[in-house]
């Protein structure tokens, strides 16, 4: 018999997530992140989401908008331009909440909520500052040697998980296409709900054709829904279905060092839906293009 059919649509998917959750974003900083899904929040009603990522222009994009009142995150950066500009001014400016973990630690927490556990122990952050800024972490014994302290690290125990894959089928398995599968699955598995943007859904025997089976990152049974959003990680790499968009990450970064700047870009690039943000960003590519 076969498994029923996850596809939905952004809007349905927005429609599942309420002001105030936690929302897990996977990627890493500028690369294959759920961007069409986070644009999606941007038109959205949703407030008060505690955001937890590696973070790049998506939680920026969250920031910029008033959407996220809290940030969990190991770093924030567009890859190419060191540091997200909207989050730096958010951290400047003291406009949200900012818990910041060593990238270590960050996994840990992640796969204590995907264990079911409330913490997990490690080494990482012993004898460094991240215990002194955030202190509500806490050290543990070790039952077997009393002379071993570790970091207890809690769990990010999240709402809702928003990944991006390059394929996935209706079942919801989800498979990456690049080199590195980042920390997505762990994402989904924290998460009480998680939900996959593709570039492509298709028939399940065509997910191997031409990968390797270990390219299946996710298996149905961590997935709630799937929706189809090509070129949806955009402006962020997609590899290799598409690389960044160098030019117009540039672009982004310029338009946020000024209200009138950000003002234009917003009208031109973020006012409308899905379908109108390709379109401009099919023009820009034209008019940037020599």
């Amino acid at each position: 018999m076969k498994a029923p059919s996850k596809e939905l649509t952004i809007d349905q998917i927005i429609g599942r997530i309420n002001s105030g959750m936690t929302v897990g974003i996977g990627g890493w900083g500028s690369r294959r992140k759920p961007m069409a899904l986070v644009r999606a929040i941007l038109r959205s009603d949703l407030t008060d989401l505690h955001i937890v990522s590696y973070a790049g222009p998506d939680v920026g994009l969250l920031l910029a908008a008033g959407k996220a009142s809290k940030v969990t995150y190991a770093f924030a950066t567009l890859d190419s331009i060191p540091l997200e500009p909207w989050f730096g001014r958010a951290r400047q400016e003291g406009t949200a909440q900012f818990r910041e973990w060593d990238e270590g630690m960050f996994q840990n927490g992640l796969r204590a909520a995907a264990q079911r556990v409330s913490f997990l122990p490690m080494r990482a952050g012993l004898g460094s500052a991240v215990l002194e800024n955030d202190t509500d972490l806490r050290t543990v014994v070790s039952p077997y040697d009393q002379d071993e302290e570790l970091v207890a690290v809690p769990a990010l125990n999240l709402d809702v998980a928003l990944v991006h894959m390059n394929r996935a089928d209706a079942m919801g398995n989800g498979q990456y296409l690049g080199p590195d599968p980042y920390f997505d699955d762990l994402f989904c598995m924290a998460a009480r709900e998680a939900y996959v943007s593709t570039e492509q859904i298709i028939d399940t025997a065509g997910l191997t054709v031409d990968a390797p089976l270990q390219s299946l990152l996710l298996n149905r049974t961590m997935v709630t829904g799937v929706v189809e959003t090509p070129n949806g990680a955009h402006f962020t790499d997609c590899t290799p279905t598409y690389g960044r968009d160098e030019k117009f990450q540039k672009a982004y970064a310029t338009a946020a060092k000024t209200p009138e700047d950000w003002a234009v870009f917003n009208q031109r690039f973020l006012s409308g839906d899905e379908a109108a943000y390709q379109a401009a960003v099919t023009a820009f590519t034209e008019e940037a293009t020599p």
